[in-house]
């Protein structure tokens, strides 16, 4: 019951706080389900070529620079023991990652899809204790399913609804690192999917069965359950490519902006490190050690993307540019999304990524 204590008062958002972020991302998976809906009634289809752009739009454009911010909030008024700990971890585990995906890059594949998974799952539950608030979900394992649930519809949705594009794109990712390793792990495709989807479909019936009977009236699993069909939707109408590209810009990264804007309190400020000087009273030291950071995060992440394309065999995975590059971009997203869900959002237990006080 810790759990309904704490947030069974409808969240933790006051006076309509991170509405608007809220708002805009419902808004827009709306649109794309009825548009894209509407498409598929009329016989249209996207090509693969479009749909890559605009995956790159919205994972490179407008989604990376929130995974910075991210980072950056949690590493400002820390001190500089945790910082150092904190930026050795996320290089480690990155390191630890690019070799798995040399050594075994179908294990990678799958770590990779887990990230995903879990970043929209974990992420999206702090969301909820933030905003419509939890108080439906009762026990520490009903949290997990929810979790579950959520990220579940990133990943899983997709393979039931889109098999064959989701096939193709694995296979170019696995490629990148070892050509044909897919093809010879696949098996029988079609029965997995199978599988999956009443494995996905029983955990969903179970989330809204349990959020329904422990409901307290407040409304949250309303909104929760609302959301977990929004989102099930989604990425069942819209195609796989634009879904997975639009989903991180425009639901993830709006809602993380809304749950930063509605929490009531502030993490306490600790000092003594390395971005201190980010508070000086000196605005023109400010603004350039705010430039100076911003520089140093995009050289570090595209020092890191070139390294990675250097080591890889077959970057592209043998596929053309626009799909390779989608494929390249997606493996070395997941490289830096695992301590980012690891490191930025597990283990920094004091504040962490997805603060909710």
């Amino acid at each position: 019951m810790a759990y309904t204590r704490r947030f069974g008062r409808g969240g933790l958002a006051a006076d309509g706080a991170g509405g608007t972020p809220l708002t805009v991302s419902r808004v827009a998976l709306l649109v794309l389900i009825a548009g894209f809906g509407a498409g598929r009634v009329a016989g249209l289809e996207v090509s693969l070529r479009v749909q890559a752009g605009v995956y790159l739009l919205g994972m490179v454009a407008m989604n990376l620079p929130h995974g910075g911010y991210e980072h950056f909030e949690n590493l400002r008024r820390r001190a500089a023991t945790f910082q150092g700990g904190y930026v050795g971890a996320y290089l480690l585990s990155v390191a630890l990652f690019v070799g798995l995906l040399v050594l075994a890059p179908v294990a990678g594949l799958a770590l990779a899809v887990s990230v995903a998974m879990a970043k929209g799952g974990l992420g999206g539950l702090k969301v909820m204790d933030a905003l419509p608030g939890t108080d439906h979900l009762r026990t520490r394992p009903q949290r997990w399913l929810a979790a579950a649930v959520r990220g579940g519809a990133v990943m899983v949705v997709p393979m039931v609804f889109w098999p064959d594009v989701f096939y193709a794109f694995s296979t170019i990712m696995v490629s990148i690192f070892e050509p044909g390793a897919l093809s010879g792990v696949a098996g029988d495709f079609g029965a997995r999917r199978v599988a999956l989807g009443a494995g996905y479909g029983a955990l969903l019936a179970t989330h809204l069965g349990l959020g329904y009977w422990r409901s307290a009236g407040t409304g949250s699993f309303l909104a929760d359950a609302a959301e977990t069909l929004l989102l099930v939707a989604y990425f069942a109408l819209v195609p796989v490519v634009i879904a997975v590209g639009l989903y991180f810009p425009l639901w993830y990264s709006a809602r993380q902006v809304a749950r930063t804007t509605a929490v009531d309190d502030e993490p306490a400020d600790a000092g003594g490190g390395w971005l201190d000087f980010l508070d000086a009273d000196e605005p023109r030291l400010v603004a350039l050690g705010a430039w100076g950071v911003l520089i140093a995060g995009s050289i570090a992440t595209f020092g890191l993307a070139a390294l990675v394309w250097t080591i890889a065999p077959q970057p592209l995975g043998g596929a053309g540019p626009l799909p390779g590059l989608v494929a390249f971009w997606s493996i070395f997203v997941s490289i830096i999304a695992l301590p980012h869900v690891i490191v930025g959002g597990l283990a920094d237990r004091e504040r962490g990524i997805w603060y909710v006080p």
